[in-house]
């Protein structure tokens, strides 16, 4: 792809029905992408939990839990400028390549030297080796955000999966080689560095474009306003999201961190896996919408109303399986991890809606505002953990869940505001699926105490019995409960339809989570 015109403009972005075709085919090339990492990934915690220790995790996970921040400066920020922007020139898109390889130049030997001070904190000199480490996934990782940014405003959302895709294969083969190898931590240290370069190369490959010299360009000053909203929501949003790792491994060490992120991880991946590769492709086309209030409310709440059926029926089967689920997975000597994850378990459909809040503040111009309100969710967040941490890391975790509880209605009031998207409408889309998962996982719990088989079995075995069955169970009662409140079927065949369209070669339809209509 070459994003810009000889006269430096970007190429044409697609109107009306084209628009919503892009739209519609990127969102499944994203979920296809996202599905197939979504296995590379599963498929790698298999194997490594099995030839790396608790504490090889805490240990890396001590070091990015600072490190993810920083590398995050350009891919927080910059991507979405370029996806919101409504005029973007090749000479405003260079400078933004130069001045986020400056910085990240200066945070990666400003994070390299920092090793002392974390061993210092966290009482472990091995923390300074891993440290420098995982300070070149800084430097390397910010030579391709301009790029991959470049590729999602032009609606490539199948390459762009592709690239991540490729990126996460890279890390898994590298890890396990080098893990077998009997490299301990360094595997996921090395791992990560070559992911890195991976997306770097790849988004270099696809979008063939060569930044010009930096050089006055109208927008520079607005776009890094704009720019560092958008990080500094991110920076906050992050701290909160990893305070509670570095008060785990600072208060309990790196074998209960080990068991902690492992929970995490799982809690998050639906997000991750379902979300995060939505976002370009919602932000991008809420963008195009945004001075029609009425058409981007019907948007968005139809895409909410998906998420809702999903996330609410995986959270609260999560929150049934947890423990079975990561003795199949992971193997003996992780229940402890199981444990930690069923208390995260019911918060992980809330997380998936709560989460879309910041769609709203980027698609209509006011990072300024999503930045106000991570302030907000900092602040509420923290306190909760600061709150739990004498329970350890399991009151950590419902911490978490009780957070996503009490932020998810301010948020979506504070975010709709500006474009008249009330809260009532929102409640009204999900609150059914609310009720039918909490109504299932009830009637579900309770069979499961009154019939002793369900855990006679012990071992993997067991676990995966177990696993299949409840779902089985849970998923019945689940449905009915949704198709009860909703009196019929249509939540289900709206879902259905949608997955169709989502599919390339089939014929685009009229009614799309991600369709704009004309």
């Amino acid at each position: 792809m070459k994003p810009f015109q000889p006269d430096g403009t970007f190429h044409p972005i697609a109107t009306g029905k084209g628009l919503r075709r892009s739209a519609v085919r990127g969102a499944g090339a994203a979920i296809a992408g996202s599905s197939g990492s979504f296995a590379v990934q599963v498929g790698s915690v298999v194997i490594l939990a099995r030839l790396l220790t608790p504490s090889d995790f805490g240990i890396v996970t001590m070091v990015t839990t600072f490190s993810l921040l920083l590398r995050s400066f350009g891919l927080n920020g910059f991507t979405e400028l370029i996806m919101q922007r409504e005029e973007l020139t090749d000479s405003l898109a260079s400078n933004l390549f130069w001045i986020n390889l400056g910085v990240g130049t200066i945070l990666t030997l400003a994070f390299a030297s920092s090793g002392a001070l974390l061993a210092l904190f966290y009482h472990s000199s091995t923390v300074v080796r891993v440290t420098q480490g995982m300070a070149l996934t800084i430097g390397v990782g910010c030579l391709g955000n301009i790029h991959m940014g470049l590729l999602q405003r032009a609606m490539h959302f199948r390459t762009t999966a592709i690239i991540n895709f490729i990126g996460q294969v890279s890390y898994v083969i590298v890890c396990i080689i080098l893990a077998t190898a009997g490299w301990h931590y360094w595997a996921l240290v090395w791992g990560s560095v070559i992911q890195n370069a991976c997306l770097a190369a790849a988004a270099f490959l696809a979008c063939r474009w060569t930044p010009r010299w930096p050089r006055s360009a109208s927008g520079t000053g607005s776009a890094l306003k704009f720019t560092m909203n958008v990080y500094s929501h991110f920076a906050f949003g992050y701290l909160t999201r990893n305070t509670d790792n570095l008060l785990v491994g600072w208060r309990f060490g790196a074998p209960a961190l080990g068991f902690y992120k492992k929970a995490y991880d799982l809690f998050v991946l639906p997000e991750t896996q379902l979300l995060a590769p939505l976002s370009a492709v919602v932000v991008s086309t809420l963008s195009r919408v945004n001075q029609d209030p009425e058409q981007f409310q019907r948007y968005f709440l139809r895409t909410i109303s998906v998420l809702a059926l999903v996330g609410m029926g995986i959270g609260a089967d999560f929150a049934l399986v947890g423990v079975d689920l990561f003795r199949f997975l992971l193997g003996p000597g992780w229940e402890e991890a199981g444990r930690i994850f069923a208390l995260f378990g019911p918060g992980i459909g809330v997380m998936l809606l709560y989460n879309t809040h910041g769609w709203i503040h980027l698609s209509i111009g006011r990072p300024d505002r999503w930045f106000r309100w991570g302030l907000m969710e900092f602040a509420c967040t923290v306190t909760l953990f600061l709150l739990a941490l004498r329970w350890g890391p399991s009151g950590i975790a419902f911490a978490w869940t009780t957070s996503y509880f009490l932020l998810m209605f301010p948020g979506f009031a504070y975010a709709g505001k500006p474009i008249g998207l009330s809260i009532r409408s929102i409640f009204a889309v999900i609150w059914k699926f609310l009720a039918a998962s909490i109504w299932a996982g009830c009637v579900t719990a309770l069979i499961i105490r009154a019939v002793p088989p369900f855990g006679a079995v012990l071992g993997a075995q067991g676990a995966f019995a177990r696993m299949v069955s409840v779902s089985f169970v849970f998923g019945a009662f689940y449905l009915f409960g949704v198709i009860a409140l909703h009196r019929g079927l249509k939540p289900i065949n709206e879902t259905v339809s949608i997955l169709r369209d989502l599919l390339p070669e089939r014929p685009i339809r009229g009614a799309v989570t991600v369709a704009v209509d004309t």
